[in-house]
């Protein structure tokens, strides 16, 4: 139960306690149990501060008297007569009228003393404060703070608003409060002390020309309260003098301090390209196992022989240093080969992955200008003159050239082509090398589309130090059964997953007779949850196979921090994506640039070794995301990803500032497919809403749209499907008279009918139909018919997946993907399971 309490000075031979004994027993002439009694001390000189700071904080036992009464004599003369009382018992204001009594101001006749009839403010049951670090083992200790403001809730509702990145019209949040009535202002008094334990983590006490700042320690400590002090301080200074987008939350000198220091990029003893670090390996080690696909391995000499032909078939076919070359390969060696060709021939590669739609294949070729886009191998290994020098890459290349083009989801319907060069990748694998001993006796495997950047860390990360590749087929990676027996017989000691995929197979290795070789998993691509990790760690302890989360941007070269995931993070369900690479820099900031407190949240900016060359053809694009730093030297990107930095370096990422979104590992903007909704000729107007939690369950993520059409709907989502891959394809499309608005003219998505439902249809006779009816129905949430397509229905691949692992748990046939995707019905399905 929280206190309050005052002071006022007294002489040294007043004696109080008889009008005390006097006055309760008029009170409270029926309730003995609550009368005090005046406590006599006598305190030495050198303590009495101490003492009558120490008589202020003690708390009244609870059930006993109304309020503590103690005089306090010093010995050099003088004294203090302190009260302490129950917020609930009496109100700050009831206690000084006792207080005036005591001091003989006034007769106690004239003074009403009701009991419980003040109700203290309180505060939630248990914040989260993310900009503060709470003591453990605090209690109930409250810090004071006093800043020299004459008034506080202007000010501190700005200060939160900047440490959270929320709209400071919102006011105070939850956890704070500003008390403008503690009780009358008395001169009296020496000593008001509001509250002994802060009713709120963060108080704020008016006091005239000052403002205290109570805060509860176990939420806020002392440091974070004493910043918030400062920023308090400042920013009231300039209240009424700038607007408010221009007030600064901290002072130049102090933004200045807490920018990273200089990123150590780490480079090689020679810079080199991503080529000449492959030839350097091929050179030492040619017979070296460099590629395992399909049961087959390829050397490193005879992957450089086969890439140096191709590159040569390329060059014949008018390749030029600085060209940008589609490669539209399913993966496997070739698609390796050919990679490294473009670089031996002085170009950039541009992946296109073959399971996307071919007019958005046709949209990346003509966005990034491509000379030719390579569909098969053999006219340019035919092309090839077998008497070329054996390396005939060009001489006057450098580190800096690009080295490859990967497309991201763009806002405007139209993908954003990010250059990334060759010495950020060979940064990136300085960087990871010494820290994941990374080493030619390693085996990784391609598990991701080479379009997605997380393959760049794959392959090269395999090839640059000389460990081998095995190239997962498209349908094994659909397969976690499938999957996790190629691990096993591969013997795979280095994983690249997203957390989807990863949930996936820590599900079959659950039940798994043969163990895994893994020693390092590293999970990226969206976020992470923690806390269903422990049973992977329970197979899998720790000091056998590292887990390391990363958090990573295309334009910074997939992977900008690293954090060693442990039992006890899975047990605090954390959400850090751990501290900057070597040669990586990260800061939070305002929506002005400007660097913000440890623990505030703002937008990640990321600066070092990583940085991209920009977007292809996009330089105002490139100027408003890739800035030099208006604080100090260095470019940064701004990833338009919300996040903080916390005391020890390390990064928490709270998800995206704008609409974009990250499925299943990529990012997806839903202003692009609302682009491509208005390109079909009835819809006149189009929304995107996702909904579900991609955190806690990536797969139940879904994409509905709304369109306003001129005509039929039927066939809209199929002509999106010309031009959206799989897992930017809405879910449903629901058509609707006119888009709702707010008042302020925006999509206004609490009055969207709920997304369109197929109808049922009744499912044929049969125990394997009924059962894939009943599963369908179950892991979709809606009702299927025979003839539905599963996609259409909206299901994905993970769901695929979870229908696989529904079935035999029932004891049902297997499932394989691949015939899941190519009879994509209940009936067709039965069928083909039971011709298998």
């Amino acid at each position: 139960m929280t206190c309050h309490a005052l002071a006022l000075r007294v002489p040294a031979s007043a004696d109080p306690g008889p009008v005390l004994d006097a006055a309760v027993r008029g009170w409270w002439p029926e309730l003995p149990d609550r009368w005090p009694v005046l406590w006599h001390d006598e305190v030495p000189a050198r303590f009495a501060e101490h003492r009558l700071r120490a008589e202020l904080h003690r708390p009244v036992t609870e059930g006993g008297p109304a309020f503590r009464a103690v005089l306090l004599r010093y010995e050099d003369g003088g004294a203090h007569l302190v009260l302490v009382a129950h917020h609930a018992l009496l109100t700050p204001g009831v206690l000084q009228d006792i207080a005036h009594v005591l001091l003989g101001h006034r007769p106690a006749t004239e003074v009403t003393v009701p009991l419980g009839c003040d109700k203290p403010p309180k505060g939630p049951h248990r914040p989260r404060i993310d900009w503060a670090t709470g003591e453990e083992g605090a209690g109930d200790r409250t810090g004071v703070v006093t800043v020299p403001v004459p008034a506080g809730a202007p000010a501190a509702a700005l200060v939160l608003a900047r440490y959270e990145h929320r709209d400071p019209g919102d006011g105070l949040p939850a956890y704070a409060t500003v008390l403008d009535e503690v009780g009358p202002v008395d001169p009296t008094f020496s000593h008001r002390l509001p509250f002994q334990s802060a009713p709120f983590p963060l108080t704020l006490v008016p006091r005239g020309t000052t403002v205290e700042l109570h805060h509860q320690l176990r939420h806020i400590d002392e440091a974070s309260a004493r910043a918030f002090a400062r920023h308090l301080t400042h920013v009231h200074a300039q209240l009424g003098h700038r607007p408010l987008a221009e007030i600064e939350l901290i002072p130049h000198e102090e933004a200045e301090r807490l920018l990273p220091p200089p990123a150590g990029i780490p480079r090689p003893a020679v810079p080199s390209r991503i080529d000449t670090a492959f030839d350097a390996r091929a050179d030492r080690h040619p017979d070296a196992p460099a590629l395992t696909h399909d049961g087959t391995t390829t050397t490193y000499g005879a992957l450089r022989e086969r890439a140096e032909r191709l590159a040569a078939g390329l060059r014949a076919a008018g390749v030029r240093p600085g060209d940008r070359v589609g490669v539209r390969l399913e993966r496997g060696a070739d698609l390796v080969a050919t990679m490294l060709a473009v670089l031996k021939a002085g170009a950039a590669y541009v992946p296109m992955d073959p399971a996307h739609p071919e007019e958005r294949l046709d949209r990346t070729a003509r966005d990034a200008d491509v000379r030719l886009v390579v569909r098969d191998t053999a006219p340019y290994l035919g092309a090839a003159r077998t008497d070329r020098p054996r390396n005939r890459t060009p001489r006057d290349l450098t580190p800096k050239d690009p080295a490859y083009v990967i497309h991201t989801s763009g806002s405007t319907g139209r993908p954003k082509g990010v250059v990334v060069p060759h010495a950020n990748v060979l940064a990136l694998l300085d960087a990871t090398r010494e820290d994941f001993a990374l080493t030619a006796a390693d085996t990784w495997t391609f598990f991701h589309s080479a379009a997605f950047d997380f393959s760049v860390w794959e392959i090269w990360g395999a090839l640059l130090t000389g460990a081998r590749l095995v190239v997962v087929d498209h349908w094994v990676a659909r397969s976690p059964e499938d999957f996790h027996a190629l691990l096993v017989r591969e013997s795979v000691t280095v994983l690249s997953q997203t957390p989807s995929a990863f949930g996936q197979l820590r599900a079959v290795d659950r039940g798994a007779k043969e163990g895994l070789s893994v020693r390092l998993v590293v999970l990226g691509g969206e976020a992470l949850d923690t806390r269903p990790l422990l049973g992977w760690f329970d197979r899998h302890p720790e000091d056998r196979c590292r887990l390391v989360n990363m958090y990573g941007i295309t334009e910074t070269t997939v992977h900008v921090t690293a954090a060693t995931v442990t039992r006890r993070e899975a047990l605090a369900a954390s959400r850090s994506v751990g501290r900057p690479l070597p040669g990586w820099s990260v800061s939070a900031r305002d929506e002005r640039g400007r660097p913000l407190p440890t623990g505030a949240a703002g937008e990640i900016w990321v600066g070092g070794a990583g940085v991209a060359l920009g977007y292809l053809g996009r330089p105002e694009l490139t100027a408003e995301r890739f800035v030099n730093d208006p604080y100090g030297p260095g470019r940064w990107y701004r990833s338009g990803d919300l996040g903080r930095l916390r005391a020890d370096g390390s990064l928490e990422h709270l998800g995206r500032i704008d609409s974009q979104v990250k499925v299943r590992g990529y990012r997806i903007e839903p202003d692009e497919i609302r682009a491509v909704l208005l390109e079909d000729p009835v819809v006149t107007a189009a929304a995107v809403v996702l909904s579900g939690d991609a955190f806690e369950d990536a797969a139940g993520v879904r994409i509905d749209a709304y369109v306003v059409a001129d005509g039929d709907t039927g066939d809209v989502r199929r002509r999106a499907a010309r031009l959206l891959p799989d897992h930017m394809l809405p879910t449903t499309v629901t058509r609707v008279p006119v888009l709702p608005l707010t008042p302020n003219g925006k999509l206004d998505r609490d009055r969207l009918p709920a997304p369109e439902k197929p109808v049922s249809v009744p499912a044929p006779t049969g125990d394997l139909v009924t059962a894939l009816t009943g599963v369908w129905e179950e892991i979709l949430g809606v009702p299927v018919g025979p003839d539905d397509n599963f996609f259409e229905l909206g299901g994905n691949s993970l769901y695929a997946i979870r229908v696989g692992t529904a079935l035999r748990e029932r004891g049902l046939p297997a499932l394989s993907m691949r015939l899941l995707y190519t009879h994509p019905t209940v009936q067709a399905l039965s069928l083909a399971m039971a011709d298998e």
